[in-house]
């Protein structure tokens, strides 16, 4: 029976890796599919390439950062309880790498390639598994403190602060060092839909699922069939043929017309501890979040991000994140077991780390190599100037 549990335990969280990493070919065709044609290369590369760095990163450096332990071992340890252990890398190396393919959809279109793979290189070996360490391994007695200062742990239990937040939060002064596309595409207000994240339970083991996972963490598929993304989809109003929606539906005509495929934050915070209902409420703010601080974003303060990923995956992945110690309250329907400071504390911390850590990294590299095409380069576009090739055969005239 061990070993029958030790190979379904593998095979699961195999599973669950192999679902993160299709998610990263979402990441790159949502951003070939927002960016002008001449830089379409450039986007798939990005995603790909960053992805083979972060492997190397993390497998190096990061997993070790997170974890204190490394592979650097002899096979037939390695292949002990299935090879377990190795998998389960694989699974985490999944939620590692989507922190360079969140920032990707930032900064799309006028950063230099060579120092966004140096930013990768240090963002998941060190930026990124320094507070998964604190979070899911209890490093540096963080976990400890905040228990004894609020009388339970920090939780976070698929990633809404530790993936969503800190990438997001990274994200945001990589952002405003760049500055804006010069000139933006015309008619360019807002732009293409945020990607979709994952939310695999990240429970390890056979005998920790439940359905009350199931029913709340799974934004892939269609919003009637989750809780969280239909009380999302209520609140963010896109689709453009839906009026009795609540929050958009005035805001964005335009663009609900044209981006059905919009999927915002309904599912990007995420614990197993709140309860169906509450799902409903979390989801319901997170789209209301989202439509309203995109739009403050683009269009009054001129934050030119590209695929909003600080409003999505910043500021719901916070949002999820303290929602969290509300909605996972026994008084809300929820298991308990979490406090709001808690909640807080942790987030806030993820939050300051990730902010921190995407100023110094990104700011170090502006002020040595640079971050951004020259205005000739940005005007050709990065597929020709960093790659040498195009999406299209030829330039056709609405280049």
């Amino acid at each position: 029976m061990d070993a029958l549990k030790q190979g379904a335990d593998a095979l699961f969280i195999l599973l669950g890796g192999i679902m993160v990493l299709a998610m990263h070919a979402g990441f790159a065709f949502l951003e070939l599919g927002t960016v002008r044609k001449k830089n379409q290369v450039n986007a798939l590369v990005k995603i790909l390439v960053d992805f083979s760095v972060s492997t190397i990163a993390y497998f190096v450096v990061g997993y070790g950062v997170a974890y204190g332990t490394h592979f650097f071992i002899g096979a037939d340890q390695l292949a002990l309880h299935n090879g377990y252990e190795l998998v389960k890398f694989f699974f985490l190396l999944t939620f590692a790498a989507a922190i360079p393919a969140i920032i990707s959809g930032g900064i799309a279109e006028r950063a230099k390639f060579w120092p966004q793979l140096i930013a990768t290189a240090v963002i998941v070996g060190f930026v990124y598994p320094f507070f998964e360490g604190i979070a899911w391994n209890g490093h540096f007695g963080v976990q400890d403190w905040i228990r004894t200062a609020t009388g339970e742990a920090f939780h976070d239990f698929a990633g809404s602060v530790v993936v969503h937040a800190v990438g997001g939060w990274i994200a945001l002064p990589a952002v405003l060092l760049l500055g804006a596309r010069q000139p933006l595409p015309q008619g360019w207000r807002h732009v293409g839909p945020p990607a979709v994240e994952h939310s695999f339970p990240r429970t390890g083991r056979m005998d920790s699922l439940c359905g009350l996972v199931r029913l709340q963490c799974d934004e892939r598929t269609t919003p009637g069939e989750h809780l969280g993304p239909g009380g999302r989809e209520l609140a963010d109003g896109h689709g453009g043929r839906h009026p009795g929606r609540l929050i958009g539906r005035q805001e964005r005509p335009r663009l609900c017309a044209q981006r059905p495929t919009r999927w915002p934050g309904g599912g990007l915070r995420r614990l197993r501890r709140d309860a169906p209902a509450g799902r409903v409420a979390v989801g319901a703010v997170a789209g209301g979040l989202f439509v309203w601080m995109f739009t403050l974003t683009q269009n009054r303060w001129k934050i030119d991000d590209v695929l909003g990923v600080w409003p999505l995956h910043g500021l719901c992945g916070t949002w999820g994140g303290i929602a969290a110690g509300i909605f996972g309250q026994h008084a809300f329907g929820g298991l308990g077991g979490v406090s709001f400071m808690a909640q807080f504390l942790g987030t806030a911390m993820g939050v300051a780390w990730a902010a921190l850590g995407g100023l110094v990294v990104y700011g170090a590299l502006k002020a040595t190599t640079g971050i951004r095409l020259t205005q000739e380069e940005e005007y050709e576009g990065a597929d020709l100037t960093a790659h040498r090739i195009s999406a299209t055969p030829d330039r056709e005239v609405s280049w």
